[in-house]
């Protein structure tokens, strides 16, 4: 007996008719884009934030640039007001000629020269200050500009990104348990069977191999939060989505990484997959949509996908992009135990319902 369909959720295709290999394809095809439309509204997210916080900085700057213009103006003005009175403009000859004491009158002159310089030296700042002012006043009016393109198409790929999940939501939920079964026996057959010609093919060490201390305690954070729900852009403590696990793993050890998977690829050193060891990170997909944490013997620990939780997984579960090393220049330990994991740390589908939609933005 199938499950109904989430009330609001696109109509999915009939399964009925569909082998589980057919299911199987299908369900990662959608979670692939899933993955993407989810990084492509992160990364505009994340740019939207710097940009509000570049523009915050703006507005500060223009009110002080503001302050010190008005500041210059009233300095000229105080400066126009003496020169109309008659108390800096005196002829410095006229003044020689008029004075009963020479010695006083060439000190008065000093006295007028530095005012000369003091009105000259005004003048210039007022003109900087109001190059300034108006500068910035063209750098807030085009940065407002930018916030408001950005803000639109971060509204329109969340829009996308729901849609995406809907579609995936309405597809596993119209499968009955028995349909279910099926596919994650076949997605778990195929992981290790991948994992399997991984290792013959030399692209992965049997070998084990150590962490450095930080990718030690990178993996043992990891580990910790087995059992933990996916959940659409959580970065914890009591749910995850993929790279907001790999990102707190690695910041529990003291090492910064980018928040998605793909600038995780992008902007981390690159390993090769033969030189793997603890601690490490595996992206996914040409697109680099999904990351996961190497935790030695061909396993890793990850953030699946909705509905899901996190757990272990063969390393070849997905279709693997590359490997990425946070800490390249770390040494290894001289000892490491692996941790102990949960015994249902491999329980779990990665084709769960999805519990959780997009946050509302």
């Amino acid at each position: 007996m199938a499950l109904g369909a989430a009330p609001g959720a696109p109509a999915a295709p009939d399964p009925a008719g569909g082998s589980p290999a057919q299911l199987l394809t299908e369900l990662q095809r959608l979670h692939r884009e899933l993955g993407e439309a989810t990084e492509t509204y992160q990364a505009t997210a994340r740019t939207l934030a710097e940009r509000r916080a570049r523009n915050k900085r703006l507005g500060t700057g223009l009110a002080k640039a503001r302050v010190a213009l008005a500041e210059g103006r009233d300095a000229a003005g105080q400066l126009a007001r003496r020169q109309y009175q008659g108390v800096v403009e005196v002829s410095p000859t006229l003044r020689l000629l008029l004075a009963a004491d020479a010695q006083g009158a060439l000190d008065q002159e000093h006295v007028l020269r530095r005012a000369a310089r003091d009105r000259v030296a005004t003048v210039e700042r007022l003109t900087a200050a109001e190059r300034r002012a108006s500068g910035l006043a063209r750098q807030a009016r085009a940065a407002l500009d930018e916030e408001q393109v950005l803000a639109a198409r971060q509204r329109a790929q969340h829009q996308a990104a729901r849609e995406k999940l809907d579609e995936v939501t309405a597809l596993v939920s119209s499968l009955s348990p028995d349909q279910l079964a099926e596919v994650d026996g076949l997605e778990a057959e195929r992981g290790e069977e991948a994992g399997r010609n991984l290792v013959a093919a030399g692209g992965l060490s049997s070998a084990s191999a150590v962490p450095t201390r930080r990718g030690e305690r990178a993996v043992r954070f990891a580990v910790d939060q087995i059992g933990k729900p996916y959940v659409w852009g959580a970065e914890g403590p009591d749910s995850y989505d993929c790279s907001g696990l790999t990102q707190r793993a690695w910041a529990s050890a003291g090492t910064g990484v980018p928040r998605t998977s793909q600038e995780q690829w992008a902007e981390l050193d690159r390993v090769p997959l033969r030189e793997l060891r603890p601690g490490d990170l595996v992206v996914y997909f040409p697109e680099a949509t999904h990351v996961a944490l190497y935790l030695g013997d061909g396993l890793v620990v990850h953030a699946p996908r909705p509905g899901a939780a996190v757990k272990v997984s063969p390393v070849a579960a997905n279709p693997v992009l590359g490997a990425v090393r946070p800490d390249p220049d770390g040494p290894p330990v001289p000892e490491y135990e692996p941790p102990a994991l949960p015994e249902d740390a491999r329980e779990g589908s990665d084709t769960g319902y999805a519990q959780k939609a997009p946050p509302e933005s």
